[in-house]
């Protein structure tokens, strides 16, 4: 048997307590210095770095690391930088306003990951003169050196950073072309600094659309071999099968394939003799992106089947560890039974280790200790309960057009009505009560009080702006997703088990280990409370099934459908709860449709079916005058935009402010006819919209919307802003939909 290696893709930025999160938003509120700013992440960064060497890694990553994003990262390295934004010093300042906006200018567009919940800011090419800026990522690598740890740079490749990218006159291969002698450069100087190892991350590889570009990939790979480098350059996928054959045709040093999210089919095709053997494997065999422990022993058959096909074998996660927390250490709280189950960062980097000493040395002692947690965890019975699906309508009574007018009579709703997605600021007061209230500081009187009256408060706030629909706040919930985690059976949620969403934003997916149940009503007290001190309606605000399951950390011994549609059976008992108790908009989010649609064409419509099915299960038992609302946010929907019209809700509100409009050509291909806001305002950047701003984002999409279906909205929820910002913007929003009612009679532009 020959000698495997360990390696790892990326390291969770955020650190175990979220270090990385708190410098950078202090650094933001003006509470550190640049110095010390820089001091932190530098701290944390050596941790993670030193965490990973001793976890016997043979070569750990950096690259990885980052202030906010590595696509801007990659951006700022070759000078892709909003046109708007340019004349200035390329500095980490600079970096945090393309990704937030500032006051004079909107920030870049945010985009999923893939079909992850991270976000990536989207390059721009317009008016851009492509440049080797500082190389950050050299500086990282000589860093690693300077602690005696055996590292490869990560940096995106050009096939991939190009197709993520934006604008510019230049075509696709142009574009690719123009940076191929400044990812020479960099990568040049990365070998002369000693990296003998350089991963080039190209996850578009794996879509549908990386057939399409194997020629320019085969181009931009030939012209490294020219350049001498290419035989230090790993091509690493992730998230789906890849072309193993046409990646193994190029002269570079070796491939990364997913072995846990490729449906087999990257097995399939080293067995079929497409994988050239004389090539490094690195081997993607533990789940990067999700929290369950492996099968090593089944992991251990893996890899003794995949040593008869190449020489060279790495081991390492599936994808970077970004998408899964750091460290299973502080969960002090859970319940043996399942934390056996359970495996984090850097439980991974054990199991790797473990592995590498049961092929390497023989020894099993630690790899024993694992198969037997994850077995124990395997033998709970957690699946008891039954369900009956086919009581639960998954229609609505009647058609939209019947519906409209039930409800209309029932709201009294104003032309371009106004309302929000939901949140407002979680305060520090308001993080602070909460904080108390769960570690037992405060009575669970006195922090229903003050719930109760921030709640008025923000009901008195929305009296004076004039909003026509309001929301009672959430201010009792910390997550859309794991307020609900916390209070539906077959869910646990975690005291430290954050990761990173979009820069500064961090989110405590919670873990679903059993059967969903809806067991006591989760939202009908607030609710039922803002209702009280109000004659304007107040929306019920919950989160859909899709989105529960797609922002959890799913179950993977049952099929996806069948949790999503146990969630869908225990919100559609919230729903109902709210309606009989009185509330007539109930808004159901599903922000994560989108960003679970898998990356192959092949499984979108049975995916698709799944969600909407999922979603009318959860809303169809409504009355026809109850008016349901839904939401999302920050995605490409031009691909989905039939089966959101599909899914028959009343009202959609979606964002559209960061990819400033793109979202309205969708909208061309489709005839709409049911009620839908797209967000008039980015709600992600500190700038306040100017009325100007506003009308012309409504007037814009009243271009292909009906003014009588159309919604006036933030693209968002508001919950990061500060309270005078929401004010401020609010206001505009209100009255530029008020004096476009007052000049209705007016042709729109």
């Amino acid at each position: 048997m020959m000698t495997i290696k360990t390696t790892n893709l990326g390291f969770p930025r955020l650190g175990r307590k979220r270090e990385w999160k708190k410098a950078i938003e202090s650094y933001w509120n003006n509470k550190i210095s640049k110095t010390e700013l820089d001091e932190a992440l530098q701290k944390l960064h050596r941790e993670n770095l030193i965490l990973q060497k001793n976890h016997h890694l043979d070569s750990v990553p950096v690259g990885d690391f980052s202030l906010y994003d590595h696509i801007l990262d990659t951006s700022l390295l070759f000078n892709i930088i909003p046109e708007r934004f340019q004349g200035r010093d390329v500095d980490d300042d600079l970096l945090f306003d393309i990704a937030r906006g500032n006051k004079e200018h909107v920030a870049s567009a945010l985009i999923k990951w893939f079909n992850t919940n991270y976000h990536y800011i989207v390059p721009e090419w317009d008016n851009v003169t492509p440049k080797l800026g500082r190389n950050i990522i050299l500086e990282r690598f000589n860093y690693a050196k300077s602690l005696n740890i055996n590292a490869h740079p990560v940096l995106v490749g050009p096939i991939t950073f190009v197709k993520l990218s934006k604008g510019g006159n230049r075509s696709f291969e142009e574009k690719v072309r123009t940076l191929l002698p400044l990812y020479i450069e960099a990568l040049t100087s990365l070998i002369k600094a000693g990296a003998t190892l350089i991963q080039i991350d190209e996850p578009v590889l794996v879509t549908d659309e990386g057939e399409a570009l194997e020629d320019i990939t085969r181009e931009a790979y030939e012209a490294f071999a020219e350049a001498e480098v290419a035989d230090k350059l790993i091509i690493q996928t992730y998230f789906e099968r890849a072309n193993v054959k046409f990646l193994s045709s190029l002269p570079v040093k070796g491939l990364g394939l997913d072995f846990v999210h490729d449906n087999g089919y990257n097995l399939e095709q080293i067995k079929n003799g497409d994988f050239d053997k004389s090539k490094t494997l690195f081997a993607g065999i533990i789940d990067g992106r999700n929290v369950w422990a492996a099968d090593v022993k089944a992991k251990k058959g893996l890899i003794e089947t995949l040593t008869d096909y190449t020489d060279d074998l790495y081991i390492n996660p599936s994808s970077s560890l970004l998408h899964v927390p750091v460290s299973l250490d502080d969960e002090t709280s859970l319940d043996d039974t399942v934390r056996d189950g359970l495996s984090f960062a850097t439980e991974k980097l054990e199991e790797l280790d473990a592995l590498k000493r049961a092929i390497n040395d023989n020894n099993t002692e630690k790899l024993d200790v694992l198969q037997a947690q994850y077995e124990r965890f395997q033998n709970q019975d957690f699946k008891n309960l039954t369900y009956d699906f086919d009581s639960v309508r998954s229609e609505r009574k009647s058609a939209f057009a019947t519906r409209k007018v039930l409800q209309q009579e029932r709201l009294h709703l104003p032309d371009l009505p106004t309302t929000t997605i939901g949140s407002f600021p979680q305060s520090p007061e308001v993080r602070k009560k909460r904080a108390d209230w769960k570690n037992d500081r405060i009575s669970d009187e006195a922090y229903e009080t003050f719930l109760k009256e921030e709640i008025k408060r923000w009901i008195e706030i929305q009296e004076d702006i004039g909003l026509d629909v309001f929301v009672h706040g959430e201010f009792e919930r910390n997550d859309m997703v794991e307020f609900f985690g916390e209070k539906l059976q077959g869910f646990l949620v975690t005291k430290l088990g954050w990761v990173q969403s979009y820069g500064s934003r961090a989110v405590k997916p919670p873990i679903i280990y059993g059967d969903v149940k809806w067991t006591t009503p989760l939202t009908v007290d607030e609710t039922v409370y803002a209702q009280s001190l109000t004659d304007k309606p107040v929306k019920g605000m919950l989160t859909g099934p899709v989105t529960i399951l797609n922002w959890s950390f799913e179950r993977v011994d049952l099929p996806r459908a069948e949790v999503q549609d146990q969630i869908a059976l225990a919100i559609n008992e919230e729903v109902l709860a709210l309606e009989k108790a009185g509330i007539k908009v109930i808004q159901v989010d599903e922000p994560a449709l989108r960003e679970g649609l898998p990356l192959r064409k092949a499984y979108h419509e049975d995916y698709l079916q799944k969600a909407v099915h999922s979603f009318k299960l959860a809303t169809s038992s409504v009355e026809d005058h109850t008016q349901i609302h839904t939401h999302m946010c920050y995605s490409q929907f031009g691909q989905i935009i039939h089966a959101i019209h599909d899914l028959d809700a009343d009202v959609i509100s979606i964002e559209t402010s960061r990819s400033h409009g793109d979202l309205i050509k969708d909208f061309e291909d489709i005839h709409y006819d049911l009620g839908i806001g797209l967000g008039v305002y980015d709600i992600h950047s500190p700038r306040i919209p100017t009325e100007d701003e506003i009308t012309t984002a409504i007037n814009r999409g009243l271009q292909q919307i009906d003014r009588s279906l159309f919604w006036v909205n933030p693209d968002c929820g508001l919950k990061t802003r500060k309270e005078d910002e929401v004010k401020a913007a609010l206001t505009v929003l209100v009255n530029s939909a008020k004096k476009l009612r007052q000049n209705s009679s007016n042709p729109v532009a």
